[in-house]
Parts: C-alpha cells; structure tokens; sequence
C-alpha cells in the first residue's frame, strides 16, 4: 500500500479574451460631435437639409448614447458645461438655434427640425425633455437675445405637445426667480404658446401637470401678489394669462375658505364669529354674496356625515340648516343671492339622491327662516331653475307655490280694500 498521497485536481483550460461586443465602450462624445458638426457645417441654414440630415445619422451613429450632445449641438452649436458656457475645447458649429435669427417663422422652423427628429427616434423624447429643462437652469449662462430665441422655441414646443408643461418647474430656480429672469423668459414663451394655440389650450395643459396654481413663483416672495403677476404680464401684452392666474388664484382662495368655514362648523364655533370671519374674507377676496352664499353651503352640507337612510335624511337636514339659519340669512340680503342659494340646494338635492324628497322641506324651512323671500321661490319656479331634476322638483313644489300665489293676491287685495 502506497504512502503517497493523491494529488488535488487542477483546472486546466484555455482562458477566453472578452468579446469587443461584452466590452464597455467608454463615454467619449468627441467623434460624435465631430460627425454632427461637420454634418451642419456642410447643410448650413437650410433647416430642410439639416432635418434630413440628421434622420440619415441617426442609423449611423450612437443617437441614445449621446443625445444631450446631440441637442447642445443643435441649440448652442457646441457642447455646454455646466452653468451654459460653451466647452472650450471642442469643436462647434455656427449654424444652431442661438445663432438663427430672432422672429417667430425661423423659430418655428427649428421646432420642426426638433419635431422631425423625434417622431423619427421616439426614443429620444425623454432625453429631449431633459435637455429643454437643463437649458432653463442655465439660463443666466445665455446672452439675451439666445434666451429670446429658446423661450419662443420652447413656447412652439409647448403647443405642439412635443415636451410637457412640467418642465417650467426649472423656471422656479430660486437665482432665476430673484434676478428676473424666469419672469422675462415666462413672457416671449406664453406669447408664442399662445400665438400658436388660445388661453384654454394654454390652461388646459398648465392644470394637466398642476402648474395652473403656481405661476405666481415666477416673482421672489415678496412680489407674488395677484396684482403684480396681472400688472406685469398686462404691460407686457399677455392680458389673457393674467386674467387666468387671477382666476385661479380666486379659485385657490374659495377652496381653502370653503375648509376652514367647513372646520369651523365641525368644530361648533359660534355662528356669530363665523359670519364675522366669513365678512371680512369676502372682503379679501374680492368675492360677490352670490359666490359667498354658494361656498358657505356647500361648507355647511360637508360638515356633517349625513345618515344614509332616506327618511332620515330629511330630518337630519332640517336640523342642521335650521341651526345655522342666521348664518345664511346674512348672506343673502339680495334677490340674485336668494337664487343662487335656491340653484345650489336644487343641485346638491338632484347629485344626493337620498337628499330628492328633502328638497321642498329644505325650501319651505328657508322661507320660513326668513333667508328665501316668496319672490325668490317665484322667480325660481317660473323659470330660473336648472334642468336639474326639474319636472320632480316643480311637481314637488307646485303645492306650495301655489299657496305663495295666494297668500299674495289676498295681501294685495286687503291694501286695495285699505286705500
């Protein structure tokens, strides 16, 4: 029997080099922006020859690997280092965006050109977005007229729903904000937005991302006011925009009066103090008692968990509105108040239905209260009323309507029998 003992396996084997394919390629823009550079050199103004141009490169060269050199080229001619200075030492270009002439047509052109280019390459619409945002930070790095120039391109962009609003969140740059310039770029950008679409178009974008309420933080802190946004865009042709900021900003307030009247009634402060509250804040506002009357019932009706059983609904809504009767009484102290408030509890019967059978009850209850005249139910009755479950509810009211009639023709009669 041998002593030796067995010898350990060894792995033998050929090693294997790496496949050009497995290797990393290293990030090296430079022959990339060679390419492009000597590609618009060559198709100069001609934007036509530069859109074709740049569809045949994109089989040719790495367009996803390099898309923010792609589109530094095409704005600012050259590569751009941090801040929006060109980089000094690479190769560039004078036939871009910054160095096009300063009108719409030409802007408009470039917004083809960049159209063109993504519907081509869908795969660079992320990188494009990205691109537009990074340019908006560096605004200050641009000279005017460049900044002219992108805030039209970006306005066309806009319209044609080549980016998303929600890259004017770059305009908010807290540097930008308080050396002017986010407002100044604000104003070229919504007159071409909106010279190539309308207002509505514009809003219906800015709510779609929820800008709509923040245009006011173009201004530093202390000039975001409602009258400063509408002073500064009206002097500056774009009455519209600040006639949509104003409105917004109306709707921002009426919301948050709406939930603080709504937590005071839950919480059971005095009426007194509500009403109070509630006056000087129509005041501050601005508001109309026709508008006021509308937000304090609806604060009312969203105050309580209402039962949801019909037959007790009713009570349960006769109960509360009877309580706070004074509350309403002191906003409506005009005829077109009355009947805002009458449309209000109308719609809010037909959009609850458990609340169809309380309507005449809530109505005879606020008539009672002294809140709705006899010529306010009239008024309603004969035609100011919505479409709104309207057959059910005349039919509902036609009882009382006609005792109302009555209860008139007998008071004429006696002060003619008087005189």
């Amino acid at each position: 029997m041998s002593n030796q003992r067995p010898q350990k396996p060894t792995l033998t084997g050929q090693r294997f080099k790496t496949r050009k394919r497995d290797e990393k390629e290293r990030f090296d823009p430079t022959q990339f922006q060679e390419s492009i550079v000597h590609g618009l050199n060559q198709t100069g103004t001609d934007l036509d020859a530069v859109a074709k141009f740049l569809d045949a490169s994109g089989a040719k060269l790495d367009y996803r690997r390099y898309a923010e050199t792609l589109f530094d080229i095409l704005v600012a001619g050259g590569m751009l280092a941090p801040g929006g200075t060109l980089s000094d030492d690479m190769t560039r270009t004078d036939y871009c965006l910054f160095t096009a002439q300063e009108d719409l047509e030409t802007m408009q052109a470039y917004a083809q050109v960049f159209n063109k280019l993504i519907r081509r390459y869908k795969y660079l619409e992320k990188g494009f977005e990205e691109e537009i945002k990074k340019l908006l930070l560096f605004l200050k790095g641009f000279t005017e007229s460049e900044r002219n120039k992108l805030a039209m391109l970006t306005g066309i962009l806009l319209a044609n729903g080549n980016i998303s609003a929600s890259i004017l969140n770059s305009l908010f740059n807290e540097n930008l904000v308080k050396e002017g310039v986010s407002a100044a770029f604000a104003v070229k950008l919504f007159k071409s937005w909106i010279n190539e679409k309308d207002i509505n178009s514009v809003a219906a974008c800015l709510r779609k991302v929820g800008m709509d309420n923040r245009l006011m933080e173009l201004f530093p802190a202390n000039k975001r006011s409602c009258e400063h946004f509408s002073k500064y865009f009206t002097d500056a042709g774009l009455k519209e925009l600040s006639d949509f900021a104003r409105n917004q900003q109306s709707i921002g307030a009426r919301k948050e009066l709406q939930k603080e009247l709504q937590e005071q009634m839950s919480r059971g402060d005095p009426q007194k103090e509500i009403i109070l509250f509630t006056k000087e804040e129509m005041k501050k506002a601005g508001l109309t008692e026709q508008t006021m009357i509308g937000i304090i019932w609806a604060s009312l009706m969203s105050s309580v968990e209402w039962n949801k059983k019909e037959e007790l609904v009713s009570e349960q809504a006769i109960k509360h509105l009877k309580l706070y009767s004074l509350l309403l009484k002191a906003f409506t102290s005009q005829g077109q108040s009355e009947l805002s408030l009458l449309l209000k509890v109308q719609e809010y019967c037909y959009d609850n239905i458990n609340f169809m059978k309380a309507f005449p009850k809530i109505v005879v209850l606020l008539y009672k209260a002294d809140v709705l005249s006899e010529e306010a139910i009239l008024k309603w009755y004969s035609g100011g009323h919505l479409n709104k479950g309207r057959s059910i509810f005349l039919e509902q009211m036609k009882k009382f309507v006609e005792w109302l009639k009555n209860a008139e023709e007998e008071s004429e009669s006696e002060e003619e029998e008087t005189d």
